[in-house]
């Protein structure tokens, strides 16, 4: 398979509607130009593409000696299971992986987590889109009392929206852990998909949105 690639995977996001142009109130109560929803990445093709994105990224940035990746429930859980096959299969990286559950299990192995055991490992966490940080934060602590660290975060998306400050939730939770935190595709890569693909009307919107939530770089 060939190396991930931003703009194809924007294209064959938009053809299973995971990508979608308009007006969406979030939760922020801000009306975007755009919404992508991570839900419906449910096709095998949607999977692999993304999967290869996050192993290429791991296999360049990740201490691939003792790799243990973590997707947090319930739609970290496929993510993190086809980064694994991905690792392996096209990097040779033999990667542990596990995940939590929502509710903590009282029979059989019981606990909170499913997979790798993570006691003293250095834990790469993978997600979909990062908003404001807290669901990020509650694996943090999820790590923490398995006796693990994060060795760093990669996203699906990263919007590169103001949080509370001039900052993003990745620029904040990156300098907070003092760990990388990474995204496959950016609001950036959107916006020059529109310039090259789209409308004049959706490149107005884009730009519009960027200048008045986007950081600065």
């Amino acid at each position: 398979m060939q190396a991930f690639n931003p703009q194809a995977f924007i294209e064959v996001a938009l053809k299973n509607n995971v990508l979608r142009f308009g007006e969406f109130t979030l939760k922020s109560g801000r009306v975007s130009p755009y919404f992508f929803n991570a839900g419906l990445l449910s096709t095998g093709e949607l999977l692999s593409v993304l999967a290869t994105g996050y192993a290429d990224a791991l296999a360049k940035q990740a201490n691939t000696d003792d790799l243990v990746i973590f997707g947090a429930a319930y739609k970290g859980i496929p993510f993190v299971a086809a980064t694994a096959q991905a690792l392996w299969a096209q990097h040779g990286i033999n990667a542990n992986w596990g995940y939590n559950r929502k509710e903590a299990k009282d029979h059989g192995e019981g606990g909170m987590l499913v997979g790798a055991d993570l006691s003293g490992k250095k834990v790469w966490v993978i997600d979909d889109v990062m908003t404001a940080g807290t669901a990020m934060r509650e694996v943090v602590e999820i790590l923490d009392k398995a006796g693990a660290s994060v060795a760093g975060i990669i996203v699906a998306l990263d919007r590169k929206e103001k949080g509370q400050g001039d900052k993003s939730a990745i620029q904040e939770l990156g300098e907070s852990l003092g760990v990388p935190v990474l995204a496959l595709v950016t609001m950036d890569d959107i916006t020059d998909y529109v310039a090259n693909h789209g409308t004049a009307e959706q490149l107005s919107a884009m730009q519009a949105y960027r200048a008045q939530y986007g950081i600065d770089e």
